[in-house]
């Protein structure tokens, strides 16, 4: 039987983002094996679980703890294939994979989203840009998710060969016929009918930037609600930024949302005030629900919306991200236009139409007939 190898730094980004590809190849026969950091949660697509110790600094001595695990299970496993994802499992995977000379199996790399960009800092930019460089060897095919990181890729030779997709696809059937849930919602918010709510879903760190929309908030009329579904290290300090600014009656901070659809159903507006991104979810999902999105203007959420369906303000700036909230705040024909491009737009990045062209990227590196097509979900 053959066997893939999901790799990533969490299990709860293989959770969130990967199930259906884990069940893609158990329907071509193949046995799944996943190894992941964090906390262990079940999932059933796969047929084993390796925990890894992986902490976030690169240099910490749990990650090569981790890539040891790695390598012990590339020997014992002959795995057909090895898929890593997220920046930090990726690297000590490839560097696991190296070890094994060439009795490796081939190796895909799925870039999410680089952590770096023409903006980074000049050693940050040089550390990550030299793992992605010494890993590239081993890294038969690299997957992107958005042009700058599709050209820099190109451009570096990050992988033997680089290709870009839609990202990972989006289930939005969980968005239909939702909207009964969403006026409840309101109604459980006491918002009022002239109440304009504006939603962004993010863990609270500083890439996610949530200050900045609370800052921008303080400059917007009163009927004006924010909604800051996630947790994270910030979010303390983003309660008491709240305070502060004396918003604090006008934003909401529902923790970990596992139903974000209803909150999208509720709103009137999405808004991102993000440092960088891959090809991010929670904006493709509230194109889907048919909002209109003010965005900083970075690789991935111009990906979604230079053609027209979304407003863009440079990063970090919380007059500019003030004034296009502003925008649609005023304009009720404006956010019904957006809304509509809006949702046309994101249909591409379903999961329907994106899961075929992932599978056949994944099955590209295999030799010629290994892969089976997998049967219908």
């Amino acid at each position: 039987m053959k066997t893939v190898l999901f790799t990533a730094s969490t299990y709860s980004h293989i959770r969130s983002f990967h199930r259906p590809y884990l069940a893609a190849f158990r329907r071509m026969g193949w046995a799944v094996h996943i190894a992941c950091g964090g906390p262990e949660l079940d999932i059933p697509e796969a047929d084993r679980r390796i925990s890894l110790p992986f902490e976030k600094k690169m240099t910490a001595p749990a990650n090569f703890r981790a890539q040891a695990a790695l390598r012990r299970a590339m020997e014992e496993t002959e795995y057909s294939l090895v898929i890593a994802h997220t920046s930090l499992a990726a690297f000590f995977t490839r560097r696991a994979a190296a070890q094994l000379g060439r009795r490796r199996p081939p190796v895909i790399n799925v870039a999410h989203g680089y952590l770096f960009d023409d903006r980074t800092g000049f050693f940050k930019r040089s550390l990550l840009l030299t793992a992605e460089r010494l890993t590239a060897p081993q890294t038969d095919l690299l997957l992107t998710m958005n042009r700058w990181d599709y050209a820099l890729a190109r451009r570096e030779r990050l992988g033997r060969r680089v290709a870009n997709i839609p990202g990972m696809g989006v289930d939005f059937s969980r968005l239909d016929g939702r909207e009964a849930d969403g006026a409840a919602l309101r109604r459980e918010l006491g918002l009022r009918p002239e109440d304009l709510l504006i939603v962004y879903a993010a863990e609270f760190s500083a890439r996610k930037s949530q200050s900045v929309l609370l800052r921008a908030l303080a400059k917007l009329p009163e009927r004006a609600k924010l909604a800051l579904p996630g947790q994270g290290a910030l979010l303390d300090q983003c309660r008491a930024l709240a305070e502060e600014l004396g918003i604090a009656g006008r934003v909401f901070f529902p923790g970990q949302e596992p139903d974000m659809p209803r909150w999208y159903t509720a709103a009137d507006i999405a808004a991102s005030a993000s440092r960088s991104e891959g090809l991010p979810f929670n904006i493709m999902e509230a194109m889907y629900a048919g909002l209109p999105v003010a965005a900083s203007a970075v690789k991935g959420h111009t990906d979604l919306l230079d053609g027209g369906c979304g407003l863009l303000y440079p990063y970090g700036d919380e007059a500019l991200c003030a004034a296009a909230l502003r925008r649609l705040i005023d304009d009720p024909a404006l956010r019904q236009e957006l809304g509509a491009k809006a949702r046309r737009a994101a249909a591409p990045y379903g999961l329907d139409a994106v899961e075929p062209q992932v599978m056949a990227a994944y099955c590209s590196v295999l030799p010629e007939g290994t892969a089976a097509a997998p049967a219908a979900r």
